[in-house]
């Protein structure tokens, strides 16, 4: 705002926030800018001061609200945008290009955070503490399971449900006031490719159909949609964003860094496995925000892709939201790539690509010169602004005070609500995994067991519970109390000094474990052993975890319980072959439940149904180079692929592998048609036509009913997930040895059957990708298969 030339001196006092949150005042005299300027940006620190006001713009309150077309709620959003932008100077619109957007007082319009977390409850902001605050009167979140747990369930309507408990906490934490932002860097839906990927805890394993489903139901729930999509509209309750955009699966294996690594992905590859997440999350889920990766593909770094980000996610795709950068992305383009030769360069290539707003301050410190040295137009500058101030304006954020607007009565006691704190203790249930019941050892009796001996590092460790990216949780239950409230003499020792287990205590653990009628054995690994920036190089458990876990099991009274808690597979081959470990449980990173969760399943209160989303491989696969991004075996070479889909080497579990304390049975029932006709007209002279020939219209006349039938034989109730696959009889031009194409949940008690229908969608289900990567169906014999039943179908011209 320009100065009167004509000023007086005002007695004000200047404001300076602490690190409590509380104001300081300084007596001082500042020449008189403005009264309206004076008033608003004394309004604006007040609201970043008090920690029960939002942020927002708009205020009502403020005369010049009524004259800006931005803050008119009856105008088109595009229609507000372009009146925001075209107001901005320069330096107003490069301070929003950046997760710490600047305020801009002269219009009302406080400082946002782009930057929050809820990968599976809202959580801390890594190196950022602005995006969401647990330090007023609301201090946790409900922590629910880490998503390769949740996966395990195999049910999209949990996770559904848990994304709707994490929107609507997120929401009532904004609300007061303990929020700079309501846009979540969350799912991740990258392809759990390799075992020993650090962050594979973070995903819902490596099947693409899975990860596509739980990208959907997640998006839908944080965003505040319905269940089956469609009921939306422009109000965003929060704000997902699906990353990591793409063929993103390798942190710092070996010295090889993400921030340099050039995944080199074959079309078909990325068709069929890497880009049908993002596709699903961004049709169907209607994501509002994307994140584009560190890496390169096929020498192009991610961020600087436009046919990538511009091309296929806004072209081919219709993505309408926000592209962000991982943080620090556009930097490592010039300084770590050595793509971009200057700074500048690095600048222009994000932002012509179609990146919007970069995680970082290289946008903030170099996009000026950029413009000034004509690498970049301002109209690109602009159309990111268009993208980020419309997500923030269908989030409610410059329709005045929020409490009168949508979701504006969230209060805080939605946050640790007794109903979200039992659905992440269901989610916990579910997504457990029985490995091992060798003589039905599991459940063990309440009334028969009068002592319990619980060891292991992971027993009594609330902070393991809950894996990375998590927030303060509401009320941890960790495995050894939740085993305490079933056994009153319950005994305890780590048996090591950490999860690495560099000092064991053999006998401390071998005296307590002969003394107790059962011993539970709580292990696994923690995020020292895997995490962000960190991937493993074996798959073995720690060497003295693994030697504590067989000497008390050959000492002990009875078979042992060895409960795993990773979120990574483990080559368990030694405990899965001993006859002294008579049950294995794999509880991932359970969340706040966990240790309740655990609890029920071992004592009967709950029967075990959660299914492994990822292949367990032998020690052995850890001579395939984690920087091999090929899904497809090359036998020529003896590379064995990737992923039940492609590898048919040795398994420890396989994809989909779970036990029960019930039998489950399936019958295919007949179907009234086993033969797909593909109706549409072609002169294709091949044996297969591609999907893209037949159009939407026929694809959907093409769906049809499978009815399986399931009965629980067993003597008491569970929820138990089923898989149906289908496969072609050869494995042939790179198909798949077998692919997922349904899953559903079912509640059945003892002696109960259900009919249960999944649909087909030979469009979908049926097609396979070719080395260009488009897709196709093929003439010939499909079999459907769940369990050990199979089905024939027929695909004809």
């Amino acid at each position: 705002m320009q100065q009167s030339s004509h000023t007086t001196s005002l007695s004000i006092r200047s404001f300076q926030f602490c690190s409590n949150n509380s104001v300081t005042f300084t007596n001082m005299k500042l020449p008189t800018l403005s009264v309206l300027y004076l008033i608003h940006l004394t309004s604006l620190l007040l609201i970043l001061a008090e920690s029960t006001q939002p942020p927002f713009s708009c205020d009502i309150s403020d005369p010049r609200t009524k004259s800006y077309p931005f803050c008119k709620t009856t105008l088109p959003i595009t229609q507000r945008v372009q009146d925001l932008v075209s107001r901005l100077t320069l330096d107003e619109k490069i301070s929003q290009l950046v997760n710490s957007a600047s305020s801009i007082p002269r219009l009302g319009i406080p400082a946002y955070q782009w930057w929050s977390e809820a990968l599976h409850g809202v959580a801390y902001s890594l190196r950022v503490t602005q995006g969401i605050r647990f330090n007023g009167t609301i201090q946790s979140a409900t922590s629910f399971p880490q998503v390769i747990l949740t996966a395990a369930s195999f049910d999209a309507h949990l996770w559904y449900r848990i994304a709707q408990a994490v929107g609507i906490e997120a929401r009532a934490i904004y609300n007061a006031g303990q929020a700079m932002g309501m846009t979540f860097w969350a799912p991740n839906i990258n392809i759990y490719r390799d075992p020993r990927w650090g962050r594979g805890q973070e995903t819902p394993g490596e099947d693409p159909l899975v990860s596509g489903k739980y990208a959907v139901s997640f998006v839908r729930g944080i965003q505040g949609d319905s269940f089956e999509g469609g009921k939306l509209g422009q109000h965003l309750q929060a704000s997902a964003c699906c990353k990591h955009f793409t063929a993103y699966d390798l942190d710092n294996w070996k010295g090889v860094k993400r921030y340099v690594f050039n995944a080199k992905v074959s079309l078909q590859d990325l068709a069929d496995t890497y880009q049908p997440p993002f596709q699903s999350c961004i049709q169907q889920g209607k994501a509002s925000g994307i994140m584009c990766a560190y890496n390169r593909v096929n020498g192009v770094p991610n961020c600087a892709d436009y046919n990538l980000l511009s091309k296929t996610a806004r072209g081919q795709w219709g993505f309408n939201g926000y592209i962000t950068s991982d943080c620090d992305a556009v930097a490592i383009i010039h300084e770590d790539q050595g793509y971009a030769k200057l700074p500048e360069d690095a600048v222009a290539d994000v932002l012509k690509a179609g990146m919007d707003v970069n995680c970082g301050t290289y946008l903030k410190k170099y996009t000026k010169s950029a413009v000034e040295k004509r690498k970049l137009p301002v109209s690109k500058i602009d159309r990111a602004l268009h993208n980020l101030f419309s997500v923030r304006i269908r989030l409610g954020l410059f329709d005045g005070n929020p409490v009168k607007q949508p979701y504006g009565t969230i209060g805080s006691d939605k946050v640790c609500s007794q109903e979200h704190r039992n659905l992440a203790l269901e989610a916990a249930r579910n997504g457990i995994v029985l490995l091992k019941n060798t003589d039905k050892l599991l459940p063990l009796s309440k009334t028969k067991t009068t002592s319990l001996a619980v060891i292991g590092p992971n027993a009594n460790s609330a902070k393991t519970l809950v894996g990375n990216y998590a927030g303060p949780p509401c009320k941890p239950v960790t495995p050894l109390q939740g085993l305490q409230s079933y056994v009153k003499d319950t005994r305890f020792h780590q048996g090591c000094n950490a999860v690495n287990c560099s000092s064991a205590f053999i006998a401390q653990s071998v005296k307590i474990a002969k003394g107790a009628d059962h011993v539970v054995l709580v292990m696994g690994l923690d995020q020292t052993q895997e995490s962000e920036d960190h991937d493993r190089v074996d798959l073995l458990l720690p060497p003295k975890q693994q030697n504590l876990i067989s000497r008390i099991a050959r000492v002990a009274k009875n078979p042992v319980i060895l409960v795993l808690l990773s979120g990574g597979p483990v080559d368990i081959s030694f405990a899965k072959n001993d006859q002294h470990i008579g049950s294995i449980l794999w509880a991932g990173y359970p969340g706040e439940a966990g240790g309740r969760a655990l609890a029920e399943i071992i004592f009967g209160d709950h029967n075990p149904g959660g299914r492994l989303p990822v292949t367990w491989y032998p020690q052995s696969y850890v001579n395939v180079p984690m920087t091999d991004m090929r899904m497809r075996p090359e036998p020529s070479s003896s590379y064995p692929g990737r992923t039940y889909r492609f590898y048919q080497g040795p398994k420890v579990f396989e994809f989909g592998y779970g036990l029960s304390y019930s039998n489950y049975t399936y019958e295919i029932l007949p179907v009234t048609q086993n033969r797909v006709h593909i109706m549409v007209e072609s002169s294709n002279p091949h044996r297969y036509l591609p999907v893209s020939e037949m159009g939407d219209e026929v694809c959907e006349k093409m769906k049809y009913t499978v009815k399986v039938r399931v009965k629980n034989h067993g003597a008491m109730a569970g929820k138990h997930p089923m898989l149906l696959f289908v496969r072609q009889p050869k494995m042939v031009n790179g198909r798949p040895v077998r692919q997922l194409v349904a899953f559903q949940s079912v509640n059945l008690n003892a002696g109960e059957r259900a009919d249960v229908e999944f649909e087909l969608r030979p469009c979908e289900h049926l097609s396979s990708a070719k080395k260009d990567g488009s897709m196709v169906i093929e003439e010939g014999s499909y079999l459907l298969s769940i369990g050990d039943k199979e089905s024939e179908i027929q695909v004809v011209k």
